[in-house]
């Protein structure tokens, strides 16, 4: 990256939209106050339940959905003060699959580079079709295309204009296992060359294995925004199965102070901190008791466990609890 990029692709500042419902009365606010910098070059999640606010924050910096009040800045452009600059700078890949169904994804591709302002002798037609696996179906209708390909010519007409800053919005949402590893790598080799990404998904795995940072939200509130590794400690907690040689009928007076419970008679589930307790003194326990160790498996803490504590109350009271 050279010095003349900004230090952050997206900077949001107490960012708020509240729609009016029919009868004229305020609606719960769909963003509250939403503040967050996305830094450039980074792969960046935004997380949150159905009707979080995720949608209405993406449409505000495309430019669909117009703020009640706060600072949005695309490459360091003002959405609204310089909003032409602020648009060529971002691309967005939306949910749905709306494709024209008369036009070939070569013609689709044409047709936005123009609407953006991209001179005829500069336009990468040809490579992006390439790069998203349509340069075979470059001439055909797009609505002969199947649901994964339509997907890729989303992508493909989100990078006509080279911008700097990639949404994607539910990518993934009904792809086949194939095109989504596809779509990931081609999505991951944009990153590598310093384009910035923003990600929102349901799939939480994927956003543990690709993001470098995650943002949560929950009802229009920002409830975290912090590097994934980071987010994964939140939770000081991990389960570790062991199998047993012998069959018991109950838990063994040497491990009762530990938190573990009989899975099976020849199976111990112990849930613990790891910050805490070593899983070495566990297995010295379980053969001071005289048991024979066969098998164990760990879980480590995960991405879901997380979001479901941060965005579910009573369950982050639960694990508060047992900790």
């Amino acid at each position: 990256m050279t010095e003349n990029f900004p230090e952050n692709a997206v900077e949001i500042d107490a960012l708020s939209k509240t729609y009016v419902v029919e009868n004229g009365q305020v609606a719960t606010p769909a963003l509250n106050r939403v503040s967050l910098n996305i830094p450039t070059g980074s792969f960046f999640g935004l997380l949150g339940p159905n009707g979080a606010g995720k949608s209405t924050l993406i449409n505000i910096l495309a430019g669909l959905v117009t703020r009640t009040s706060g600072v949005a800045r695309i490459w360091g452009y003002d959405i609204e003060q310089n909003m032409r600059a602020a648009r060529r700078s971002i691309g967005v890949v939306p949910q749905e699959l709306n494709v024209d169904p008369f036009f070939t994804p070569r013609e689709s591709l044409e047709l936005q580079a123009g609407l953006y302002g991209v001179p005829a002798n500069v336009r990468r037609t040809e490579e992006i079709l390439s790069a998203v696996g349509l340069l075979s179906k470059a001439d055909v209708y797009s609505r002969t295309l199947s649901g994964g390909m339509r997907r890729r010519l989303l992508v493909a007409k989100a990078l006509v204009h080279a911008p700097p800053v990639l949404v994607l919005d539910e990518p993934t949402a009904g792809v086949d296992v194939e095109l989504r590893r596809q779509l990931w790598s081609y999505v991951q080799e944009l990153n590598a060359l310093g384009t910035t990404i923003l990600l929102t998904t349901h799939y939480l795995k994927e956003a543990e294995e690709l993001c470098d940072q995650i943002a949560i939200i929950s009802e229009g509130n920002l409830i975290t925004c912090e590097p994934t590794s980071t987010l994964l400690q939140k939770l000081d907690a991990k389960e570790m199965i062991v199998t047993i040689g012998e069959v018991l009928s109950s838990i063994p007076h040497l491990l009762k102070h530990y938190n573990v419970e009989l899975q099976s008679p020849q199976q111990l589930r112990f849930c613990y901190p790891p910050s805490k307790t070593d899983s070495g003194k566990i297995l010295n326990s379980i053969q001071q008791a005289g048991l024979n160790v066969n098998d164990v498996v760990t879980k480590e803490v995960e991405l879901e466990d997380i979001f479901i504590s941060l965005t579910t109350p009573k369950v982050s009271d639960d694990i508060d609890s047992r900790n």
